[in-house]
C-alpha cells in the first residue's frame, strides 16, 4: 500500500556475520531520531543482553509459521537453522513519519526487493579480508566455536550476493565506514535538509 511518505527512505544494510552491521544500525540509532530500526521477528533463543521489541520479536516456531501462512511479512528467512523476518504492519506504519533501517541479510533483501512499492537504498558491508572477519567473529565469543565456522562458512554465500545492492562499504575502520554511509543517504535524500537531523 501507497503509505510511504515520498521523503522517507527504507535503508537496507546487509553484511556477513561480524562485519558490524548491527554495531552500525545502533550507532545509527542513537545519532539520529528520524531513523526507526525495523525490529524482526525472530525464533532463536535471546542472547543474555537482548531486549524484546528492541533487538528482537522472539517467537515460536508455530506462532512464527502461522504468521508466514497469512502473509504477514514483507520478507523472511530461516538461517542457521532459525527464522527471521520483517513484519508488514510494522513497517507501513514506522514508513509514514519515519525512515526505516532494516539490519537483514541478502535473502531478506531479494525478497523486500519484490515489493516495487517500497524504495529502498541498498548497501552492503564487506570486511576487508577474512581473516579479520573470523578475528572479529572470535572476538565477539557470543558463538560457538561451531557457530563461528558455520557462519564463516556462510561468508563465500553471502559475498555472492553484493551485486544486488546499490552501494558496497568495506568496513575497516567503524567511523569512516559510519561517515561513508551517512554520505550515500545524503545523496539519496530528496530533501537533505531536513535530513540527518541530529538526536537531541
Amino acid at each position: 500500500k501507497g503509505g510511504q511518505n515520498s521523503q522517507n527512505i527504507m535503508l537496507i544494510l546487509s553484511s556477513p556475520s561480524g562485519v558490524g552491521k548491527t554495531t552500525i544500525t545502533k550507532k545509527f540509532q542513537q545519532k539520529y531520531n528520524s531513523f526507526k530500526i525495523s525490529v524482526s521477528h525472530t525464533t532463536r533463543a535471546a542472547r543474555s543482553n537482548e531486549v524484546e521489541g528492541v533487538d528482537y520479536y522472539f517467537v515460536d516456531n508455530k506462532k512464527f509459521e502461522t504468521l508466514i501462512s497469512e502473509n504477514k511479512f514483507y520478507e523472511y528467512a530461516k538461517i542457521f537453522g532459525n527464522y527471521y523476518g520483517t513484519l508488514k504492519k510494522n513497517v507501513d506504519e514506522n514508513i509514514k513519519k519515519n525512515d526505516i533501517l532494516f539490519d537483514i541479510d541478502w535473502q531478506g533483501t531479494k525478497k523486500l526487493s519484490k515489493h516495487k512499492s517500497l524504495k529502498l537504498l541498498k548497501i552492503f558491508l564487506i570486511a576487508e579480508n577474512k581473516e579479520e572477519l573470523k578475528k572479529r567473529l572470535i572476538k565477539r565469543n557470543q558463538n560457538s566455536t561451531e557457530e563461528i565456522e558455520l557462519r564463516f562458512k556462510s561468508f563465500e554465500e553471502d559475498i555472492r550476493h553484493w551485486k544486488d545492492y546499490d552501494y558496497v562499504v568495506i568496513n575497516k575502520n567503524l567511523d569512516i565506514c559510519f561517515k561513508q554511509i551517512e554520505e550515500i543517504i545524503k545523496i539519496n535524500k530528496q530533501n537533505p535538509i531536513n535530513f540527518l537531523q541530529p538526536s537531541q
